[in-house]
């Protein structure tokens, strides 16, 4: 057997699990029998993979592993981690020493999920060995009200480190779009080198262009009015609380803190299920305390958040409505897509994300999208990494559905 073959060998040895080493091992050629499948350090890797995906029993508080899944004797796998907290840790740093860290967080969300390794956020000392991701700071939404007293301070830090890392990957771009589109509109008689309008200056001076020289000799120089205006523009976030929308609740309502930070902009941020919860006051102060603040799951009522949102409307053409939703309402339908038509042609820059996050958009109602859309109100998915453009874009009064063709994922805006 040639070294590739061996390590595709390993390869299918880690995938298909313990089970299969009997099978794999008759494969093997004559010159390679008796020599092991796999070495002390992939043993490990397997020991933590069996961990979790092998057999469905051996979760502390649950048995979300593949059920009737059994060893090549017939015999259901058993292998599980316990109830011991040692060997949780032990799992833990196994896992963040062996796998990079996208594959981490996955391992980790399964933990959580297949097996009701609740036990991973409920111990201090072993949330502290989590590695912090957006996944799991969905899932300590989802458990806030069970989460006990002794994990607050250790979730509440996980779910700070995320926030910190989200804000520092978002906060300076999304602060230079908004000052970019909104500052650079008029000019000033204030000189300023990083203000000075090199397109302005030159086109408007051409006819003072030397032919001799081939200098172009300016008559007038322009320059951009970088004051600040407070509160030029309301922005309005109106977010879906549904379970299937974890991460992009999570990216809305930080990019919404950010929004907050602004003072060019009077910011909004509303959640919603089949009630509607005002964050814009915990958004200002501490987006950690506003995401826990957050409950995931719940029916959904957006024609109620829309009303709700409706009197912060207060100059149409200077305000930007975002709802970040699947669209699968629950209340009025008819009423929803009414009052979003008419907001959009009262000027309002309205949007729907059918998902703010890094992993696809997700299922939603393509009737009520592709209606939204004949109205002119785009409705796609977008990576919080392209929102910076799309939000520099619409304050700039760029097209919206070309806004969409541009920053959405997966080539769908449902024009």
């Amino acid at each position: 057997m040639t070294i590739p073959d061996q390590q595709q060998m390993k390869r299918w040895r880690l995938v298909l699990g313990a089970a299969a080493e009997d099978q794999l091992n008759a494969s093997r050629g004559n010159a390679d029998a008796g020599t092991e499948l796999l070495d002390a350090e992939s043993r490990l890797m397997d020991e933590a993979l069996a961990a979790i995906y092998d057999g469905a029993s051996g979760g502390t508080g649950g048995s979300g592993g593949k059920a009737g899944t059994q060893g090549s004797g017939g015999q259901p796998r058993t292998a599980g981690l316990g109830s011991s907290s040692p060997k949780l840790a032990k799992w833990l740093g196994d896992v963040r020493t062996f796998f990079p860290a996208d594959i981490v967080s996955v391992i980790q969300s399964d933990a959580v999920q297949r097996k009701g390794l609740t036990q991973l956020l409920f111990e201090p000392e072993l949330l502290s060995q989590v590695k912090p991701d957006i996944g799991m700071v969905a899932t300590l939404m989802s458990l806030r009200g069970h989460i006990p007293e002794r994990t607050k301070e250790t979730a509440r830090k996980l779910v700070q480190e995320v926030v910190d890392e989200i804000v520092k990957r978002l906060a300076q771009d999304l602060s230079r779009a908004v000052t970019g589109a909104l500052n650079r509109r008029q000019h000033t008689p204030l000189p300023s080198m990083t203000g000075l309008d090199w397109l302005t200056t030159i086109r408007r001076n051409l006819k003072h262009y030397d032919v001799e020289r081939q200098l172009l000799i300016p008559e007038k120089v322009y320059f951009f009015d970088r004051a600040r205006k407070s509160k030029e523009w309301t922005v309005i976030l109106d977010i879906d609380q549904s379970g299937s929308m974890a991460n992009s609740v999570i990216y809305a309502s930080i990019v919404g803190s950010i929004f907050a930070s602004m003072p060019s902009l009077d910011t909004r941020v509303v959640a919603f299920d089949t009630a509607v919860v005002d964050l814009t006051e915990q958004c200002a102060n501490d987006p950690v305390d506003m995401l826990f603040g957050i409950q995931l799951g719940g029916g959904t009522d957006i024609n109620l958040s829309i009303q709700y949102c409706e009197p912060f409307i207060t100059e149409p053409k200077k305000t930007m409505f975002i709802l970040v939703s699947d669209l699968y309402e629950g209340g009025n339908r008819t009423e929803m897509i009414r009052r979003l038509r008419e907001m959009h042609e009262a000027g309002v820059k309205v949007i729907c994300l059918l998902a703010l996050a890094d992993d696809g958009v997700p299922s939603y109602d393509e009737d009520v999208a592709r209606k939204l859309a004949q109205f002119g109100i785009p409705c796609f998915g977008c990576s919080p990494d392209k929102l910076p453009e799309l939000i520099e874009g619409a304050l700039k009064g760029l097209d919206l559905q070309v806004l969409a063709a541009r920053t959405g994922k997966g080539g769908k805006t449902n024009q």
